[in-house]
């Protein structure tokens, strides 16, 4: 009898009891932003990086959860895990401005809000459905969150899908989404969390982009794609989300005269994004640092003036004055 086994990262229906199954043993950790697992050492930034997070134990299939409890929910945090806060994005290019003195550290800090505007849901997961002439590939997921179908269940293209068009909330302890109002504690909770919007048909393979479309073999030029920022005094670290770059192909060209940076990153699935971001304050190129990851591009940019906070990172960006909170932050 096929079976659904509920470990956390496995989710396969089996028959066998004896067949390998690759999990999280460990409960998920939130914590100042960050989201992993416990069982083992990665953190991220968004939600859909987290749910990417490779399983790091093999064993059998089950269908009991097993996964213990945290002693303190949502809290724990590995010491030598990096401790990564983004500060501001380039399309809010805006400084946070500092908590005065007197304030506690635990309020100064959580002004300083993640990437994301979480009142802002996705436009692009809520309209990217599939062309109705478009093959869809066998044993595929809905790319919609929190729909789950898969494709080889699904007997008409037509059937409703039933989505959340909204992105996560994390806030001290409880979980939802931007665009209902229920909230929880528990993970497992979260992650049954009905979809709160209804539309026909599900986005399998998704819509081609109308530049695209007549050519099997052009690319899709991405305008933007999503990036943050934070700093210390004499670096920045900066993240653009992109999956599957080519890292055979991928260009990241940090300028000799330390203006910016030249980046050109292809991916494996047909699309390009090609941006000079040139930085508020010269930078040190030979210094700098990069590392193409599965879902983003991740850069150490040092700054050629250490010690300044910058209000921005690209030049041109309104400057109010403010200075970005360096180094590491203040425990309450």
């Amino acid at each position: 009898m096929a079976q659904k086994c509920v470990h956390k990262g496995c989710g396969k229906v089996f028959t066998d009891l004896e067949e390998p199954c690759v999990y999280h043993p460990g409960p998920p950790v939130f914590h100042e932003g960050q989201k992993g697992w416990d069982c083992c050492k990665p953190r991220v930034l968004t939600f859909d990086e987290f749910l990417e997070i490779p399983p790091c134990t093999t064993g059998k299939h089950s269908t009991v959860d097993d996964t213990p409890k945290p002693a303190k929910a949502e809290t724990k945090i590995e010491d030598d895990a990096p401790r990564l806060k983004p500060i501001a994005t380039f399309s809010d290019a805006a400084a946070t401005p500092l908590a005065s003195a007197s304030a506690p550290a635990k309020e100064s800090f959580a002004s300083i809000a993640p990437p994301a505007k979480p009142s802002t849901p996705d436009p692009r997961l809520e309209e990217d459905s599939d062309d109705p002439d478009t093959p869809i590939p066998p044993n595929t997921t809905c790319k919609r969150r929190s729909c789950g179908k898969n494709s080889n269940d699904v007997s008409s293209r037509d059937e409703p899908c039933t989505f959340h068009p909204g992105i996560p909330v994390f806030h001290e302890g409880s979980k939802g989404w931007t665009c209902c109002k229920r909230r929880v504690l528990e993970f497992d909770e979260f992650m049954k969390i009905e979809g709160c919007k209804t539309r026909q048909g599900h986005c399998f393979v998704g819509k081609r982009s109308k530049k695209n479309q007549g050519s099997e073999n052009q690319e899709e030029i991405l305008e933007d794609v999503r990036n943050d920022f934070y700093q210390g005094p004499n670096t920045l670290n900066v993240s653009f989300y992109l999956k599957k770059i080519d890292k055979e192909k991928a260009k990241v060209e940090f300028l000799a005269d330390g203006s910016g940076v030249d980046l050109d990153l292809p991916t494996s699935d047909g699309k390009r994004f090609t941006k000079r971001v040139e930085t508020w304050k010269d930078l040190i190129p030979e210094k700098c640092e990069k590392k193409i990851l599965g879902t983003k591009l991740e850069m150490v940019l040092w700054k050629k003036e250490g010690g300044l906070g910058w209000p921005v990172l690209t030049k041109g960006g309104p400057d109010t004055g403010e200075r970005i909170q360096v180094g590491k932050a203040l425990r309450a």
